[in-house]
């Protein structure tokens, strides 16, 4: 890959410049089978859960349908993702199942090591199990990510985070909070990608940012996904806020891309600001939850009893 190519994949700051596959051990825990993800499914808090199935056009883009826990036993409840179209998120992993989150942070170190600038400031995690047909739309995380892989194959598509894939304007509604991470996608995006299938023992990381797309393989999957923030991602995420404040009120601040880190700061201290007096505020508590899960339902998504 030319240099030039790798400047076009990252305008965002960080040491990860490509998408690139490392190994680890975390499958050999046991804590991905299923008798150990079912009764973890039974202890683990329901606030903590996302449950997600998305419609696709012909287009390819995307319809977000969001789910509740329900009163299932873990058992049923994976019975139900692993026959449906079911995501599933568990969000917080490190207070959730401290003992993945110890396994996590033993493969973590080897990775962080080819990496002599990465200084992550957090850490935190969530265990995605997803049914064999699941797939998440184009979309971005707000943070560094790296991906460990334990159970079925992926493929992901990793996209450049130029203007043309990734555009400002979107980017400042997702690190709002205005709107899920979904962001315009064409098919023709897909000519750029950098395509990874992963196998089970597998993590991957890709640049701070960077658009991505993920189809499971006819498989029941098991990941987990490590978000970091560095202090520069912390900037750059408070920048995106204060211009999406700006915008809101019918300024155009501009790019963020233009800014000296002082200035990067300086408008991440204003999104501090814009948050704690509430004049940003996170819509995402608005989303309906439509269903819940259900093996004997189409997709795995049954009625929602209230």
């Amino acid at each position: 890959m030319t240099d030039a190519s790798i400047l076009r994949r990252t305008r965002y700051p960080g040491p990860i410049t490509e998408a690139r596959v490392f190994q680890h051990d975390i499958v050999r825990s046991g804590l991905a089978d299923d008798a150990a993800l079912a009764d973890l499914l039974d202890a683990y808090p329901a606030d903590l859960f996302d449950i997600n199935l998305y419609d696709y056009d012909e287009d390819g883009q995307v319809s977000l349908r969001t789910g509740a826990r329900g009163r299932s036993s873990g058992k049923d409840l994976l019975d139900a993702i692993q026959k449906g179209r079911l995501w599933v998120n568990l969000r917080e992993v490190e207070r959730g199942h401290p003992r993945m989150w110890a396994e996590v942070m033993k493969a973590f170190e080897g990775i962080k090591a080819a990496y002599p600038g990465l200084r992550p400031k957090t850490l935190s995690g969530q265990l995605i199990l997803s049914s064999p047909q699941a797939k998440v739309p184009y979309h971005f995380d707000a943070a560094g990510v790296v991906l460990f892989h334990m159970r079925g194959r992926k493929r992901l598509w990793v996209y450049p985070g130029d203007e043309q894939h990734l555009p400002e304007t979107s980017m400042e509604k997702v690190v709002m909070r205005q709107t899920t991470e979904e962001i315009p996608y064409r098919r023709d995006f897909d000519a750029n990608a950098q395509v990874i299938d992963l196998k089970p023992g597998e993590a991957l990381t890709w640049p701070l940012y960077a658009p991505h797309r993920v189809e499971n393989l006819s498989a029941f999957c098991v990941s987990l996904s490590m978000d970091f923030q560095t202090w520069d991602s912390r900037f750059r995420n408070g920048a995106l806020i204060t211009h999406g404040a700006m915008r809101q009120r019918g300024w155009n601040p501009g790019s963020t891309d233009r800014l000296t880190r002082p200035q990067l700061a300086a408008r991440w201290a204003a999104s501090v600001a814009l948050r704690r007096t509430g004049m940003v505020r996170s819509r995402l508590g608005e989303f309906e939850r439509s269903f819940e899960p259900d093996a004997n339902a189409a997709d795995g998504a049954g009625r929602l009893d209230a």
